[in-house]
């Protein structure tokens, strides 16, 4: 039977599935690379925003009726309902699905209708399992399932339930496997990789010093952080960080700039808190690439709140600020504010203020690297012909041009040019 899978989201999704590309294709299946060369369909969703969520309804509603369709991952737990009402499917099954996708598609193929739901928010697959990569020299670990969190707006804890590591050992064993296979790039990944380990008497800073002193020539980068729990090991995190093995990069979503915002949003930090855990990291990697997150428009977010917001990003500067806009999930806290909803067109204004001035510091802080000189790992393909995306050892997307295949190769490059979103560079050795 010819499967397709295809994953949204975040990397911990992606690596989801990998792992059911790679179960299905160990256990005879043929994994197509599109939906209409498929016999059976696997969406493996996201639904931490509604116009994510909007785009795979979409999708689903589009796939011809003589293919089966499953649908995977946090939708199913996050909109069931819209889900049940809106789109045709065979199977209905949760995130981190492992080698179960195996049963499911079986019963899918004998003919039966399957919603299978009620192990999502303890499952936790097994992390030697095969993997199809969807890049050859990228591995995805995800180190958790789950969080500590309780953010009144986040509807990913009813798909992905609570905070559930796996041990260093396991870990361990699959960087080292990964290695072996050629793997020069591993995301360390998780809803909030900050709080790995805290529910088996460890922590992230343990992992990533075992992890570095793995031989062999490749480099990790640590997923979002919340900054309250960096704060207890921040500096064992420092430490670890020095390590060659990591890139300096850190993510940490402040969210808002305002301490009002962010107890409605029940995030436990204030803004200083923030601010100390950047300067920080900057402290001791002053070229380390800081990215943030933040939300527009937050029910009972006041113009002055948002004014703060804009000032903090100003003030630290940070080199990449995801913007999103509010958008009320399921399931959640913050979708019941009804009276203090933001009205859509000033959420719209605000995201644009804020799309345009991290926009500008982007640039700013990218102009800073022209002229480097330094090497770089080639991990992507570039979007035009002859184009490849390297990153250095702060995290920074480097574009080089050549008409050879570059993929995995370390080269020496001088940048000559900064845009809001990456380096141009040409390669000198």
């Amino acid at each position: 039977m010819r499967v397709f899978v295809k994953s949204f989201g975040c990397s911990a999704n992606l690596a989801d599935g990998e792992t059911m590309a790679g179960c299905l294709a160990e256990a005879g299946y043929e994994l197509t690379k599109s939906a209409s060369e498929a016999e059976l369909v696997i969406y493996n969703t996201c639904g931490v925003k509604g116009p994510t969520e909007n785009r795979i309804i979409n999708a689903l509603r589009k796939v011809p009726k003589n293919k089966k369709v499953i649908v995977a991952g946090c939708l199913p737990l996050i909109s069931f309902e819209r889900l049940s009402k809106e789109v045709r499917f065979e199977a209905l099954v949760g995130p981190a699905t492992g080698k179960s996708i195996l049963e499911t598609v079986n019963r899918v193929r004998s003919g039966e209708k399957v919603v299978s739901l009620k192990g999502a928010l303890e499952s936790k697959p097994d992390l030697a399992l095969p993997r199809l990569r969807l890049n050859p020299i990228v591995g995805i670990i995800p180190v958790n399932y789950g969080c500590l969190g309780s953010c009144s707006y986040c509807c990913v804890v009813h798909a992905r339930g609570k905070l559930r590591s796996y041990p260093i050992t396991e870990i361990l064993k699959r960087v080292k496997t990964d290695v072996a296979h050629g793997t020069k790039e591993f995301w360390i990944t998780s809803q909030d990789t900050a709080c790995y380990g805290r529910d088996i008497h460890t922590n992230l800073a343990e992992l990533l010093k075992t992890l570095a002193h793995v031989e062999g020539d490749f480099k990790m980068r640590v997923g979002m952080m919340t900054p309250n729990l960096v704060l207890d090991i921040q500096s064992d995190l420092i430490r670890a960080i020095e390590s060659p093995k990591l890139f300096k990069f850190v993510h940490l979503p402040v969210q808002s700039g305002a301490d009002d915002t962010l107890k409605l949003m029940r995030r436990f930090y204030r803004v200083q808190d923030f601010k100390e855990a950047v300067n920080a990291f900057r402290t001791s990697f002053p070229n380390i690439t800081l990215a943030t997150d933040v939300i527009c428009g937050f029910p009972g977010e006041s113009i002055e709140d948002f004014e703060d917001t804009l000032r903090l990003v100003e003030e630290i500067k940070p080199d990449i600020v995801n913007v999103s806009k509010f958008f009320a999930r399921p399931q959640t806290a913050a979708a019941k504010m009804h009276e203090n909803f933001v009205d859509p067109t000033e959420i719209k204004r605000r995201s644009s203020l804020l799309a345009a001035l991290a926009k500008k510091i982007s640039l700013e802080r990218n102009k800073r690297w022209t002229s480097w000189i330094g090497e770089i790992l080639i991990d992507e393909e570039g979007k035009i012909p002859d184009s490849w995306i390297g990153r250095n050892f702060a995290y920074k997307p480097i574009v080089v041009k050549s008409p050879k295949v570059l993929l995995g190769q370390r080269l020496r490059v001088k940048v000559t040019k900064a845009h809001p979103t990456y380096l141009l560079a040409n390669i000198i050795g």
